[in-house]
């Protein structure tokens, strides 16, 4: 294996490794928030938290927030000066999008930096500025391909941002968003409650507002799961997702690692609703960055050994890049089972790692349904669990295993909402029925493999209730 640039990678993984921190800490903030009894705040609360996170990130003295609906008007904002006058406050706010930094950013739709605010006309000097600003970088905040948000930072010394705060702002951008938008959610959510309750409204009308605003918390929880599946060399990679209730808790995750193979992952979190929703959230970004903390852990320890047999040695290097990413489980499980224990929330979970010129699987199974592995003769593996589902105790031990696809196989996994669901007469689909669904199709792609799970199983269930999310994921390994 040739390693192109390694301090270039280490300095990505490190900026990935600072991103995940502050992402962390919004999700933790929200997370907090909801289990709090004071939500009247829960807005603005989590627009100072993101305020204060990005500040931190950048160094930055100084900052301001404004979000905007989707015709660009401000609807709330935390300016430098604190609180003033609302008459005040407009004035600014206008000021400053007419002329200022923002409004080129509201123009352009990218990031602005100014070096030097004495040489560069997009600052604008506001009278009676009770401090001294000398550089300033706003970040378009951008949700649905529209402007969500505007974030300035600044500094009083001249030239303090540069590319590398650039980089770590568009990292964490879509987290912020993210979380201001939940926090949104939330409030509309908790307003529909109160507004209900004292009204006292009809069980028909409560359940309309809240499937509406539930209905909006599911298109932001799908953005949580893969916008486009990666295109791996050798691989045909299909998924299926389709929730029992608008916010769900099952997911899965297809990515690149930095070694080039792919990290694959399907997993269901205990519970439903806001909180599942969140923990999801939470989990998917501690497999990803764990995944390549663990490579970037392997590279140090590599190269203050200076042991050129293992750079040079490919398999060896191939074989602790994908043990150690692995670890990301048993990282994860310590993280949420130390921080989140009295929450009661765990998730089962199937982590895998495909070489895609190999077609070797190395993987963990945390409590999860066994993926099964279709060749032409029907099922030849079952992928059974190698530890307890994730977060329940800490100390947990996962084993990694390893099995060796050949051209043609494809990779099945799904959730328990496709084992566990029922019929109109109450009869379960059993695993039973799903393997034979599946071994019905007769090796075609990993799409039709799916497609034919999926057909058979709606017409199993009919119009009976979903009880619980269904999830599928499928790769098929091999030329075709």
């Amino acid at each position: 294996m040739k390693i192109k640039s390694p301090q270039n990678e280490l300095n990505i993984l490190r900026r990935a490794q600072t991103a995940f921190k502050a992402q962390n800490k919004l999700f933790e903030n929200l997370i907090e928030m909801v289990r709090s009894s004071s939500k009247q705040e829960m807005l603005k609360a989590t627009m100072k938290k993101t305020l204060d996170v990005a500040c931190d990130l950048s160094g930055a003295k100084k900052g301001s927030l404004f979000l905007l609906n989707e015709d660009g008007v401000v609807t709330d904002s935390i300016l430098t000066r604190g609180e003033v006058p609302s008459k005040e406050r407009l004035s600014l706010i206008g000021s400053v999008l007419d002329r200022g930094l923002a409004g080129w950013v509201r123009e352009h739709l990218e990031i602005g930096l100014i070096k030097n605010s004495e040489t560069d006309d997009r600052w604008l000097s506001l009278p009676d500025e009770p401090y001294m600003i000398r550089s300033a970088l706003a970040v378009p905040i951008l949700r649905h391909k529209w402007l969500f948000g505007i974030l300035t930072l600044m500094h009083p010394d001249p030239g303090h941002f540069n590319q590398e705060s650039i980089d770590m702002m568009q990292i964490t951008a879509d987290q912020m968003a993210l979380a201001i938008e939940n926090a949104q959610l939330y409030m509309k959510l908790d307003a529909s409650y109160r507004s209900l309750g004292k009204a006292k409204k009809s069980i028909e009308t409560y359940s309309r507002a809240l499937d509406l605003e539930l209905e909006k918390g599911r298109k932001i929880q799908k953005d949580f799961l893969p916008h486009q599946i990666p295109h791996v060399p050798n691989c045909e990679i299909a998924t299926y997702f389709h929730p029992a209730l608008q916010l769900s808790g099952d997911f899965y995750d297809v990515f690149i690692l930095p070694d080039h193979r792919v990290g694959l992952v399907i997993a269901d979190v205990s519970g439903k609703g806001v909180g599942s929703a969140l923990f999801m959230a939470l989990l998917r970004s501690l497999i990803r960055v764990f995944s390549g903390y663990a490579r970037l852990q392997y590279s140090l320890e590599s190269q203050s050994k200076k042991t050129p047999e293992i750079l040079k040695n490919s398999a060896n290097l191939a074989y602790a890049d994908q043990s150690n990413a692995l670890n990301a489980v048993t990282l994860t499980n310590e993280y949420i089972a130390h921080e989140h224990g009295d929450e009661g929330m765990f998730a089962t979970l199937f982590f895998g790692i495909i070489d895609p010129l190999t077609g070797l699987l190395s993987y963990v199974n945390g409590g999860h349904e066994p993926l099964i592995i279709l060749s032409e003769d029907g099922i030849k593996n079952r992928l059974t669990p190698t530890g307890p589902a994730v977060g329940m105790m800490p100390g947990s031990r996962y084993q990694i295993e390893k099995v060796q696809l050949e051209s043609g196989d494809i990779l099945f996994g799904y959730t328990d909402g496709v084992t566990e669901a029922r019929s109109p007469q109450d009869e379960l689909y059993t695993r039973k029925r799903f393997e034979e669904s599946a071994v019905r199709c007769n090796l075609p792609t990993a799409a039709e493999s799916i497609e034919n799970v999926r057909s058979n199983l709606f017409k199993f269930i009919q119009n009976a209730p979903q009880a619980d999310d269904i999830t599928m994921l499928a790769i098929r390994w091999g030329e075709k």
